[in-house]
């Protein structure tokens, strides 16, 4: 088939499906009917500007750059684990301690993030704090914030 029509299907798997790797997406290809290979599904990866984000699961997948997700680089998840020194929760609070000058930074990650149901953040030198309408909601957050530290 057409690189078109191929590349047509990846756009259209990447925005119904969480593709993790290379290998996923050649699988869901053959499934679709395609004969590819690595090689062909790594240049249409480039071609296409397909990026890695940070899933609202907590998995990267493939996302387009520029859509409506907003992407999450791997400089960003760097500054993040290099910067926090820990993350709290206090009842429907979650508070984030950072180095010195980096709570901006990490702020501006925590956004990207899109946490379900946060209310709102705002920061401080050193202190990130998020709102969220629950504790269950807040410990959540903690919990995957955690999870990208570790």
């Amino acid at each position: 088939m057409a690189r078109s029509a191929r590349q047509s299907k990846i756009l259209e798997l990447i925005s119904i499906k969480e593709i993790e790797t290379q290998e996923e997406l050649a699988k869901e290809l053959k499934n679709a009917d395609f004969d590819i290979t690595q090689a062909t599904i790594s240049r249409d990866i480039k071609e296409l500007g397909l990026t890695k984000i940070l899933s609202s699961t907590g998995k990267y997948k493939y996302a387009i750059l520029g859509s409506e997700q907003q992407a999450i680089s791997n400089r960003y998840i760097t500054i993040f684990k290099e910067s926090v020194i820990s993350v709290k929760n206090a009842l429907n609070l979650a508070v984030i301690k950072t180095i010195k000058g980096m709570g901006g930074s990490v702020a501006s990650f925590i956004d990207k993030l899109n946490l379900i149901d946060l209310m709102g953040t705002t920061y401080g030198d050193d202190t990130v704090l998020l709102v969220f309408p629950s504790t269950a909601l807040s410990s959540e957050a903690v919990a995957t914030l955690s999870d990208i530290l570790a």
